[in-house]
């Protein structure tokens, strides 16, 4: 088994208080600042398209499949971080570790020297928080890293929020700890499917980010 090594980069702080409510997360920095998450703010992108497909399969059925994609979520997001922290996997379900066996080889050829995992990270400039999954070498360049799960595959041009999210990291890793990244990779387990590669640059997407934030900043101050 591939040994990956760690050169933890500090953030100065050992994490962010988490605030979730109904209408979304908030995270409180170490100076008492509270921040939006940014996948709180960038849901704005998806909220016309999820309400029509909850009106179409009913709530009860969307809550179902919700509730179990989030649940599938979070179990590969666990083995993935537990494999590439060096630690004993054979704890988790078999269908859980088939994902990781479908992911495996890519993170063993492509994932370098890990400079975190699960990093709660804020920017002031941006005006949000979030935790990105990895920040790591990518095929030799430093990039932020982020796993996803799908019952499909999804197209490049469906995933806006993604790269947005993505871009978002980039910007609160740098303001953290001044070192720059501009790669992106989001690495998706499909069901029934080979795993699927994106990678982007930074800066195609952080307008995305910033507009979807000014926009949510004025649903705050008057609503819909």
């Amino acid at each position: 088994m591939k040994e990956f090594i760690h050169e933890t980069i500090s953030l100065g702080y050992d994490d962010l208080v988490a605030d979730t409510q109904p209408s979304g997360r908030t995270y409180i920095d170490p100076d008492g600042n509270r921040y939006p998450s940014i996948t709180t703010v960038l849901s704005i992108l998806n909220e016309e398209e999820l309400a029509a497909w909850r009106k179409r399969v009913g709530d009860a059925e969307a809550n179902k499949i919700g509730n179990r994609a989030a649940a599938r979520g979070t179990q590969v997001h666990n083995i993935i971080e537990k494999y590439l922290l060096n630690e004993d996997i054979t704890d988790f379900l078999p269908h859980v570790r088939q994902s990781l066996g479908n992911l495996r080889p890519i993170l063993n050829r492509s994932i370098g020297r890990i400079f975190g995992l699960e990093a709660p990270l804020y920017s002031r400039y941006l005006g949000l928080a979030g935790r990105v999954d990895c920040v790591a070498e990518w095929e030799g360049v430093p990039s932020i890293i982020d796993f996803k799960t799908s019952r499909r595959p999804k197209k490049h041009e469906k995933i806006p929020n993604y790269f947005a999210q993505m871009a978002g990291y980039a910007v609160m890793w740098e303001e953290r700890t001044g070192m720059p990244i501009t790669n992106t990779v989001i690495v998706m387990d499909v069901d029934d499917h080979e795993p699927i590669i994106f990678r982007e640059h930074r800066d195609n997407h952080i307008q995305l980010l910033i507009d979807t934030k000014k926009e949510y900043d004025r649903r705050q101050l008057f609503g819909h």
